[in-house]
């Protein structure tokens, strides 16, 4: 039975232009599905998810002060965004606990690269392996994802960097765009991530004030179009981070039950369509990942 439904979704993503790597599980018993999990992407934003950890980490040893403000220049950065500091038109001296709200709630790239001058992508890495986490790696800075050929094209062209994206891959995931190239990008797979989360919300390396600060940070996440509305309902609570770049589309979450059973979700794709706008894409993920959990729950 279980063979059949993955195979069926499988169809799906590949009727819906979708790649995908996907995994959900039930954080007490461990029990798992998901189709794919172990494959590695460049992970875009969800980056912001260890990088909190890390400083946070930083913070409870004494080597980061969370009141401390950084102070942040406007018209110093190339990162675009519709919100937060890349917005400011206005020298602004931000605490240290403040752009962690910034970077991980409000996806601000701008505050993640405050952050980063802080504790860099190697360090981060290095917090990950001492926590006991393996699977992501962290290389460079928010800065990095916006020297892509997309902001090389017009507005009006920009369909012509997501075709580049979508047929220069190698088959070692490999890529002539280094942001979208495994070994050189941020890069973690399905699994890594859900690993992170069950030790988020069943700590046992991270210390636990860390954890239910980075707990908060995702449940206040602001972007909630791709898998929340498959997740919300006034019976649950869904805390998630979402990442994009090009054509990838990925989020990572925990959905937790008025009956206490909780789930974390990874769902990280790739799509064939050269597009910006995709929300048939974005349906088609929470589509699939509500079908893993429901078929888990089921259980």
């Amino acid at each position: 039975m279980t063979t059949g439904v993955l195979r069926d979704l499988r169809a799906a993503l590949d009727d819906g232009g979708l790649r995908g790597s996907f995994l959900v599980r039930d954080l007490d018993s461990g029990d798992e599905l998901g189709l794919d999990p172990d494959l590695e992407y460049p992970v875009a934003s969800l980056v912001k998810v260890p990088l909190a950890v890390a400083t946070l980490e930083r913070v409870e040893r004494g080597e980061l002060d969370p009141t401390a403000r950084v102070e942040v220049a406007p018209g110093r950065s190339t990162i675009p965004g519709p919100t937060g500091l890349s917005k400011f038109r206005h020298p602004a001296a931000v605490a240290v606990d403040d752009l962690l709200y910034l970077s991980t709630s409000l996806s601000d790239s701008v505050a993640a690269d405050a952050l980063f001058a802080l504790t860099p992508p190697a360090a981060v890495t290095a917090e990950l392996r001492r926590l006991g986490y393996d699977g992501i790696a962290v290389r460079h800075l928010m800065q990095d994802l916006v020297d892509t050929p997309a902001e090389r094209f017009a507005p009006t062209e920009t369909h012509l960097a997501h075709s580049l994206a979508i047929t220069a891959a190698t088959r070692g995931r490999g890529h002539p765009v280094p942001q979208l190239d495994i070994s050189l990008a941020n890069a973690g797979s399905a699994r890594a991530f859900v690993d992170l989360l069950q030790g988020l919300w069943r700590p046992t390396t991270i210390t636990p004030e860390v954890a239910a600060r980075v707990r908060q940070l995702m449940r206040d996440n602001v972007l909630r179009h791709r898998l929340a509305p498959d997740f919300m309902s006034d019976s649950t609570r869904w805390s998630s981070k979402t990442g994009t770049l090009l054509n990838l589309r990925h989020e990572v979450g925990v959905v937790e039950h008025a009956d206490g059973q909780a789930y974390a979700v990874a769902a990280m794709t790739e799509s064939r369509v050269p597009a910006v706008v995709q929300p048939g894409a974005e349906a088609l993920m929470a589509q699939v990942a509500r079908t893993l959990r429901d078929r888990l729950r089921a259980y």
